[in-house]
């Protein structure tokens, strides 16, 4: 939004931006103020299979189950998700190897369709769809670290939004220290979280060979599931998969992204799938279909008839989990935020980096800020539930992007290419998330959900296609004292 047309002040990018704040902050900076390029390719791996599991795989597999209505359906759905994960992860790493720009989404929405549409990302994301998300695993988080102090009965809400909010505060300052110590961090709890699963798998194939399978029998008999309930099936597995693109956010410091992209996506959604089954199979040698229905917490149920008396060890691990996907989280978040500053499709100050550590701190505290916001409310359950149908939007609008390009930028150079009927299904797909809900139980929510996307109109015509004067002007002090607040100046061009 701030992007400022011929005025040399601190906001503008160049040789003399941001001197007065850099020589009143560190007169010799140790490095130069880009984000480095830091990630390696188990980093880049532990970050996709850190964000993608989180909470879902532990709560919420009964979501899958009542919408397919039986045991076999929902491991199908289970694996098709997988599948259709992996499909959607290899057409971004051929955009993410053509493209080497950090943002994802949001970057190839630009090269492709042009600004405003790669502006409405940006605004619906940025403002909505990643700190909202963001706040929903602080809260599950929250919900399962706080558990263990009231037995019995569930937490008081007022001691779980304050516990989110401590959760968000520790990741936001983590992240905004070092970019190597949030990758720690990551890595830490991808192994914690892969050990739970694989303690899962395990009991679970135990008891299989044991002869448990009496749940597995008749496992296709159900009834007659609809056009939408298949749609929701997908809605509740794909939620659980959510994270497959996010090392495509921070391309710019992932270490030789030509091969460690597509390397690292090819490696961590299959290894996602083949937990994600094995993990849905050893519930169903414990569980009833309707014992998993009325369960709240399906992993813990698991854990206290399996693991007991060290049933604890679940939900701690559950809570390992949570952090480490909230942590990817706001990694992620951050990045976008960043590049849609960079590009003025945010304020400016978004896009400046800390002096002392390189990191994106203006974009990271700004997600924090709202995330913080998001967990005020009643419930933003309902707000992920309406506006998850946004995401899939865009990745639809995405894998088009691919098949626009194909014609449109021919002379794009692509180390790592797919069948371009790849991105036809991906396309088809996520246009089939996007209408099957609508159109057998539409809302009156999507609307609002339209309407705020579509009101991002205003502010891209005022601060980006006109540039209007007086709210630049505005801008400029703001950015100002914030630069020397927080020490943070213009990334510095590299070419």
């Amino acid at each position: 939004m701030d992007k400022d047309m011929n005025q040399p002040d601190l906001s503008m990018n160049g040789a003399n931006s941001g001197f007065v704040a850099s020589e009143a902050i560190d007169k010799k900076p140790a490095k130069a103020t880009v984000l480095h390029q830091d990630v390696g390719l188990f980093s880049g791996i532990c970050l996709i299979v850190g964000t993608m599991v989180g909470s879902g795989i532990f709560i919420s597999p009964k979501s899958v189950l009542l919408h397919s209505g039986a045991v076999g359906p929902c491991l199908l759905i289970w694996v098709a998700c997988g599948v259709l994960s992996m499909l959607g992860a290899l057409c971004y790493a051929e955009l993410g190897t053509m493209i080497t720009k950090s943002g994802s989404e949001y970057a190839y929405l630009m090269e492709s369709f042009g600004s405003i549409v790669g502006f409405l990302y940006s605004w619906t994301t940025v403002m909505v769809l990643k700190p909202s998300s963001f706040s929903i695993i602080c809260l599950s988080f929250a919900e399962y670290a706080s558990t263990p102090f009231y037995p019995g009965c569930s937490p008081p809400v007022l001691i779980t939004k304050c516990m989110a909010a401590a959760a968000i505060f520790m990741i936001v300052a983590v992240n905004c220290l070092s970019v190597k110590l949030a990758s720690y961090v990551q890595n830490f709890f991808t192994a914690a979280k892969l050990l739970i699963l694989l303690i899962i798998a395990v009991a679970g194939m135990v008891l299989l060979a044991q002869g448990r399978i009496e749940n597995f029998s008749n496992a296709f008999e159900t009834s007659s599931v609809s056009f939408s309930s298949i749609g929701l099936a997908f809605y509740g597995g794909l939620w659980a998969y959510d994270g497959w693109g996010s090392l495509n956010f921070i391309t710019e410091e992932l270490k030789d992204p030509h091969r460690n992209l597509p390397l690292a996506i090819m490696i961590a959604i299959p290894l996602v799938t083949v937990f994600y089954v094995i993990v849905n199979v050893a519930y169903f040698t414990v569980m009833t279909p309707t014992e998993i229905l009325l369960s709240p917490a399906v992993a813990v149920t698991f854990g206290n008839r399996v693991f007991y008396p060290l049933s604890w060890i679940v939900p701690l691990f559950v809570i390992f989990s949570t952090f480490g996907a909230a942590n990817g989280s706001l990694f992620t978040a951050g990045r976008l935020a960043y590049v849609a500053g960079r590009e003025g499709h945010m304020v400016k100050i978004l896009s400046y980096i800390s002096v002392r550590r390189c990191t994106p701190e203006p974009a990271l505290i700004f997600t924090g800020i709202l995330s913080i916001i998001y967990i005020i409310p009643a419930d933003i359950n309902t707000l992920i539930n309406y506006f998850s149908f946004a995401q899939w939007l865009f990745n639809g609008l995405t894998a088009l992007a691919l098949i626009v390009m194909r014609f449109t930028r021919k002379e794009l150079h692509r180390p790592f290419k797919v069948p371009v009927v790849l991105a036809v299904l991906l396309t088809l797909m996520s246009f089939f998330l996007v209408l099957a809900p609508i159109i057998d139980e539409p809302e009156i929510e999507i609307v609002y959900c339209l309407a705020f996307m579509l009101s991002g109109i205003i502010p891209y015509y005022i601060f980006v296609y006109k540039k209007i004067t007086w709210a630049h002007n505005m801008m400029r002090p703001i950015t100002m004292h914030l630069q020397l607040l927080l020490e943070v100046v213009p990334p510095e061009k590299t070419e």
